[in-house]
Parts: C-alpha cells; structure tokens; sequence
C-alpha cells in the first residue's frame, strides 16, 4: 500500500516576500514583487506604497514608476499618475532605456488624451 507524504504548504508569497523585507527591507526585487502581489490581489493603496518605497530605495526603476502609474490610474488618482510616469521618463533617460522610456511616455500620453 502506497504511504502518501504530506509536505507542508509553503507560506503564501505575500507573507514570504513580507518576510524577507522584515530580514532585508532594502531587498528591491522582494519590494517590487510584494507590490505587484498587493496589485494582483486589488490593495492598490499598500501597493502604491511599496511602489514609493522602492523608487526610493531604487531610483532608477522605471517599471516601478510605470506599474505605479497604472495603479494610481485604478485608484482614480489620474494626477499623481502622470507624476508618476513624468518621474519614471526621467529615470528611463537616467539609465538609458529606451523601451521603458517609450512604455511611460506612452502611458502618460494615454492617460493624458483620457482626461
């Protein structure tokens, strides 16, 4: 008779990237998926946060200014959006991207013929 084996779950990923930032909170690909997992599960507000808490700790991340953006656009926040992409062109420039630069710039452009 076959024994089957139960292996405990593994914690979900949003309690394993909140644990490696309390151990690393300067972890910037643990940050950005925290904040993509706050979008996915549709807590824009704690991801918005995440998202600001990465900038600041990473600048030059353009995607966290665009996936920013897009969930401040959720949050009917449409100003503070275009903020957002305006920073993330500028730090495309700073770390010579051109497809992050083209994806922001046409976010905003979007966002701003929405309005």
């Amino acid at each position: 008779m076959e024994r089957l084996v139960h292996c405990a779950m593994p914690l979900d990923r949003l309690e394993t990237l909140k644990s490696i930032l309390a151990q690393n909170p300067g972890d910037a690909l643990a940050r950005y998926g925290l904040a993509m997992e706050f979008v996915k599960t549709g807590s824009y507000e704690l991801a918005v946060a995440e998202f600001r808490e990465l900038v600041a700790l990473k600048p030059d991340h353009a995607y966290a200014y665009f996936h920013a953006g897009q969930t401040l656009e959720k949050l009917g926040r449409k100003d503070e959006a275009r903020a957002m992409y305006a920073q993330g062109i500028e730090a495309a420039a700073r770390k010579g991207d051109p497809h992050a630069r083209d994806e922001l710039q046409a976010a905003l452009e979007q966002l701003s013929g929405s309005s």
